[in-house]
């Protein structure tokens, strides 16, 4: 009885999270909109914005489960793992962009739903996935599965970039790097954190506690 409540309470706070993330999503959507930019035209075209739609549906998913099963199934852990990953390595690149921004004196707004989707949604995903009973054990072959996602954003980024004249990180404009060797480092600390990331959830999810939780 004590382990039905405690998946009908996750199940609740994956709602609460999925309405937020809505929510913030929408409010960056007309914020960007609203200043007339590039940027803003290009809502669909961040990184951060297509992982955390990928997030709302999986919450969504996520509720339904936890309302009706006693344990997730694998294929639902599998899939939070891959979107955490990407939404929680989004928040952390998110990050160093506005401190490396600082250090080139460029101003970054950061509006509050900027700050719920890079920082407190992510962190607060990562703390359920650790506190969340019937949870599944995670094989280590999504951590290049993981890789898959940024990858093919990052394809498609570099091939739309020259037709529309922006980008969505500085990083990834050749314009804006010293030339091939900046832009393929800063890549591979991309991708690093990426499956550093995801490393940490593999982690988690075969911890003893985790693991008697879903048993």
């Amino acid at each position: 009885m004590a382990k039905v409540r405690a998946r009908a309470v996750f199940g609740a706070l994956r709602l609460t999270a999925a309405a937020v993330c809505a929510v913030a999503l929408v409010h960056r959507l007309f914020w960007g909109l609203s200043s007339r930019t590039t940027a803003g035209e290009n809502f669909f075209a961040y990184l951060t914005v297509e992982s955390n739609c990928a997030l709302v549906i999986v919450l969504l998913i996520g509720t339904a489960l936890a309302f009706t099963r006693a344990t997730d199934p694998r294929w639902f852990t599998i899939a939070l793992a891959l979107v955490l990953t990407w939404t929680i390595t989004a928040g952390l690149a998110f990050a160093l962009i506005v401190w490396q921004a600082g250090l080139r004196g460029i101003r970054v707004d950061v509006p509050w739903s900027d700050q719920v989707l890079h920082f407190w949604l992510p962190a607060c995903t990562a703390i359920a996935w650790v506190l969340t009973p019937g949870h599944r054990r995670v094989s280590w072959w999504i951590v290049p599965w993981s890789l898959l996602f940024p990858l093919a954003w990052g394809g498609v980024t570099m091939w739309r970039g020259p037709l529309v004249g922006w980008y969505p990180y500085y990083f990834l404009d050749p314009r804006q790097v010293s030339g091939m060797p900046e832009f393929l480092l800063t890549s591979a600390v991309a991708l690093s954190i990426f499956a550093l990331v995801a490393c940490v959830l593999v982690l988690i999810s075969r911890m003893p506690q985790i693991r008697r939780s879903a048993a």
